[in-house]
């Protein structure tokens, strides 16, 4: 089941979605700055791909470690994220995710374009993992 929707995300939009967060990026890496910001994407990218069958969760829970992307500097990168282009982001995934919902039948990929949102809110410090 999870290979048929993941197959049915990446037709009706996961290549989209996943190509713009690589996009984006590789923008952000071209500014040494963005580099934290860049990693962050890319990992969302792989999200954004074929989501089903993975989930969201914090580095922190995945590793154990403490790191500078869970700590005090994570939470400043994650509201400066939100601040310069996050929220536009979180909102476009709510709106497609309004509209995957209202059919019913969409309502797998609804869910997972509210957990594309959230990432998108915040996505430093968090890693994806499949789900066994």
């Amino acid at each position: 089941m999870t290979l048929i929707l993941n197959i049915l995300w990446f037709i009706c939009g996961g290549f989209i979605s996943g190509t713009l967060w690589f996009l984006s990026g590789c923008l952000l890496a071209l500014t040494v700055v963005g580099l934290p910001w860049a990693q962050a994407a890319w990992r969302i990218a792989g999200f954004a791909y074929f989501p089903f069958g993975k989930r969201i969760v914090d580095r922190r829970e995945h590793t154990g470690v403490e790191d500078a992307g869970t700590g005090p500097v994570g939470l400043f990168m994650n509201i400066v994220w939100i601040v310069l282009g996050g929220w536009h982001i979180a909102l476009s995934h709510l709106m497609i995710a309004f509209f995957e919902a209202i059919t019913i039948i969409g309502l797998p990929f609804a869910f997972k374009d509210v957990q594309l949102a959230w990432l998108a809110l915040a996505p430093v410090g968090k890693s994806v993992e499949k789900i066994s």
